[in-house]
């Protein structure tokens, strides 16, 4: 079992930044694939990045690469995503989830994100 905490959400202007963290307890953090995901209002969650376990391997979507880097700290058991030029679409509450054998089984509750234009 393993309990995911987002932390740092908030609003910021439109270019500003911002960096999430999803810190976890439980079961050995390090052997799961760390996600984030966002849903803004009316629209599906959507995938935004992943870290693979020994955070060699990233992927992001589209819509932020080259605004978005994730990355991990296994000794902290916690995943972070450092969010640079925000948009106002980029607006949405943001979650972090903990995966293992394709599949994103641990979601955390989420943290609120507004840029404002």
């Amino acid at each position: 079992q393993v309990q995911l905490v987002e932390s740092g959400g908030g609003l910021v202007q439109a270019g500003g930044s911002l960096r999430l963290s999803c810190a976890a307890s439980g079961s050995s953090f390090s052997v799961y694939r760390m996600g984030w995901f966002r849903q803004a209002p009316g629209k599906e969650r959507e995938f935004v990045a992943h870290i693979r376990s020994s955070g060699g391997i990233t992927l992001y979507a589209n819509s932020v690469k080259g605004r978005f880097t994730i990355s991990r700290d296994n000794a902290k058991s916690t995943v972070y995503l450092q969010m640079n030029s925000l948009k106002p679409e980029d607006t949405a509450v943001y979650y972090c989830a903990a995966g293992i054998f394709g599949e994103y089984v641990y979601w955390g509750q989420g943290t609120q994100v507004t840029v404002s234009s």
